[in-house]
């Protein structure tokens, strides 16, 4: 299976042209929204110059199902052609739903919504982890995890975000409201007011700011630090001194889309002579 990214299979026949009615669709395509107007271009398009990047298919059942290119063969048809030219893949269900994603990807087709689901129906199906399906998408597993997180928003929520042209970074602030009441609340002001990212995050703090700030009965109010850029500097003059004591401290960064992952490793033993 870990080839068939890199190194696809070809069918005896490499390139070639099939009747658009032998190509069924890949009933696993992750990509479920198809705008007409450019469907309609594109169909103006092959009508004109016929279709230049050939489609992907796979032998199944005495037909062809397809693993890539649906926007194409329906442009393709509209556009009235009988044949279009395809590649023949030797693949299974598996190595093709996992095609069918990969390129859409590539070229990104698919909107936040699309792929969260897509990414969840793959691992799904065929039983990967989130680690697993990272690798063989191509992606890391931080961005990952973050499509993943977006579903548990409610249906009605995630479906609000996508038809009012929002994006996956709102979706990603309304979670961290603590309930479904309250991120449909918040999401009906945010599409209200026609707030961006940076204006939906500061509203979203706007709201759990009076439950952080408020000291609960018996306890201590906890200190919560509003820039990292401070923490970080304060860790960075501390492994400093470390070092000038000869403690040979190591320090890694790493950010993501979501966070700072940062890495300290520290020897136990000091070097002979220290």
């Amino acid at each position: 299976m870990q080839s068939i990214l890199t190194r696809p299979r070809l069918g005896r026949a490499g390139i070639v042209q099939l009747p658009v009615n032998e190509i069924d669709p890949n009933p696993n395509q992750p990509r479920k929204l198809f705008d007409d107007s450019q469907l309609a271009e594109l169909s103006a398009s092959i009508a004109e110059y016929g279709v230049i990047s050939p489609l992907t298919v796979r032998l199944h059942f005495g037909r062809y199902e397809l693993v890539a290119g649906e926007r194409r063969l329906r442009a393709a048809r509209m556009a009235g052609l009988k044949k279009v030219p395809c590649i023949v893949l030797d693949v299974n269900m598996e190595e093709s739903s996992m095609l069918a994603m990969v390129e859409n990807l590539q070229r990104q087709d698919l909107d936040f919504l699309e792929e969260a689901r897509g990414i969840a129906n793959l691992m799904r199906m065929y039983g990967l982890s989130q680690e697993e399906c990272a690798r063989r998408l191509g992606r890391s597993q931080s961005s990952v995890a973050n499509k993943l997180r977006l579903l548990k928003l409610p249906d009605d929520v995630l479906s609000a975000l996508r038809d009012n042209g929002l994006t996956e970074r709102h979706g990603r602030a309304l979670l961290r409201l603590p309930d479904a009441e309250s991120r449909r609340a918040a999401l009906a002001h945010i599409v209200q007011e026609g707030l961006n990212v940076a204006q939906t995050d500061r509203y979203v703090d706007s709201l759990l700011a009076p439950e952080e700030d408020a000291p609960k009965p018996g306890r201590k109010r906890s200190f919560i630090l509003k820039d990292v850029r401070v923490f970080l500097n304060s860790l960075t003059h501390s492994l400093d001194v470390m070092k000038k004591g000869g403690i040979d401290a190591g320090f890694k960064k790493e950010e993501t889309d979501d966070e700072l992952i940062v890495t300290i490793s520290i020897p136990k033993k000091r070097p002979a002579g220290g």
